[in-house]
């Protein structure tokens, strides 16, 4: 389990861009905080929804629907992330 209350928002980045680049084959040098997931990475809705339950499973929490569909950049999913471990 991945603890994410215990990282900063720059390590938050780094694991991000990590999962992203592993889960869609992604070169993690192109991946900003900028990068829109959808218009950028080509990432559909089913891709997102894999993305959403592999976030819950690897770290235990999960983004609320209203959250998930508000989330369109890189730095969308950290700063969600990172309001989940300061619940």
């Amino acid at each position: 389990m991945v603890v994410v209350s215990a990282m900063s928002k720059d390590e938050l980045f780094v694991w991000v861009v990590d999962l992203l680049a592993e889960m869609f084959e992604l070169d993690k040098s192109s991946l900003t905080l900028e990068s829109n997931l959808y218009a950028d990475l080509d990432i559909d809705s089913i891709d997102a929804v894999d993305l959403a339950v592999k976030l819950k499973q690897m770290t235990g929490l999960r983004l609320q629907p209203e959250v998930f569909k508000k989330i369109r950049t890189i730095g969308d999913v950290v700063e969600a992330l990172g309001n989940l471990t300061a619940e």
